[in-house]
């Protein structure tokens, strides 16, 4: 019997999350998670929540982190190497 593995679930559940839940609702979900998951030393909460939030806000976080990055261009040449 083959055993689901840690990373195919996680996938699978970020897939899911990102054709189900509106842009707004990851970033505040994924924040709850990290948030939560610093409380990971108490009983059903678990340190897994971290980077799962982490990834979870990142969605949506990514593509506008990578638009402002587009818009500012490339940074200014630097002094010569020596």
């Amino acid at each position: 019997m083959a055993q689901r593995s840690l990373k195919g679930r996680g996938q699978r559940f970020l897939v899911k999350a990102r054709r189900t839940l509106p842009p707004g609702t990851r970033v505040v979900l994924g924040i709850i998670l990290i948030c939560l998951g610093f409380l990971g030393f108490l009983p059903i909460l678990g340190f897994w929540m971290i980077p799962l939030g982490a990834a979870l806000a990142w969605l949506d976080i990514g593509p506008w982190w990578r638009g402002l990055r587009v818009r500012r261009g490339p940074p200014p040449p630097g002094p010569p190497a020596a």
